[in-house]
């Protein structure tokens, strides 16, 4: 079965006197179709970790493994390949194309691999109706609520069916209501997909509904 395998992960940070330490040994496996949640204040190394998970930023020691495949090994154009097609990353801010129509913005990650194929196409429109909006693939990014914008953000990071799908602060800039459904949607979407899901956050209510909860804690993961 694949598998996200972080394995004794540690990065610090060099400053003016002893290094920053922020992870230390960090490791746990998940398979395809798991959820974690990783809490943890602002500042204790949530952000960092899915990082180093995403291969955006290399440990200090330790590895990530990704169905058996170390980014780490990899060339610069093979990694940027690796993860075009195996991660897919939602932010606290959507980072959407303000000039971009919904629609162009979640085939946005297929632009480097040539001509968008109506196949491509039909997935971008499938998943956009499945985060409820159907109605708004013509529609620019300021025209739509904030809970829309992050749906669209979702649809966006599952466009190529990515393995493991990151997810950092996701509902960190939503009111409590819009929130809640923002996280349903997103798991209901992993389990759907069958993708490992790991999301930070600060927020219980998000990390009430993962299977599994994680807190970091000086560095260390231990069961929240």
């Amino acid at each position: 079965m694949s598998q996200l395998q972080v394995e004794h992960v540690a990065k610090q940070f060099p400053t003016r006197t002893e290094p920053l330490i922020v992870l230390r040994e960090v490791s746990f496996t998940l398979s395809r179709g798991e959820n974690l949640a990783i809490l943890g204040p602002s500042g204790s190394g949530k952000s960092t970790l899915l990082s180093i998970i995403g291969s955006l930023e290399p440990p200090t020691s330790g590895r990530i493994v990704v169905d058996g495949q170390d980014p780490a090994t990899l060339d610069e154009p093979a990694l940027a390949e690796f993860r075009n097609r195996r991660i897919g990353f939602v932010f606290q801010d959507h980072y959407l194309l303000p000039q971009c129509s919904v629609l162009e913005n979640v085939l946005v990650p297929l632009v480097a691999a040539g001509p968008i194929q109506p196949d491509a196409a039909d997935r971008a429109r499938m998943l956009l109706d499945r985060v409820g909006l159907a109605k708004r693939l013509d529609h620019r990014p300021a025209e739509l609520s904030g809970g829309e914008r992050q749906r669209a953000a979702l649809a966006r990071a599952l466009i190529r069916g990515p393995l493991v799908l990151l997810a950092d602060e996701p509902t960190g800039n939503l009111d409590r209501s819009t929130g809640e459904r923002v996280g349903r949607l997103l798991v209901e979407l992993q389990e759907q997909e069958q993708t490992i899901l790991v999301v930070a956050t600060h927020s219980p209510r998000l990390a009430a509904m993962m299977g599994r909860r994680l807190e970091l804690d000086d560095g260390r993961l231990k069961e929240a």
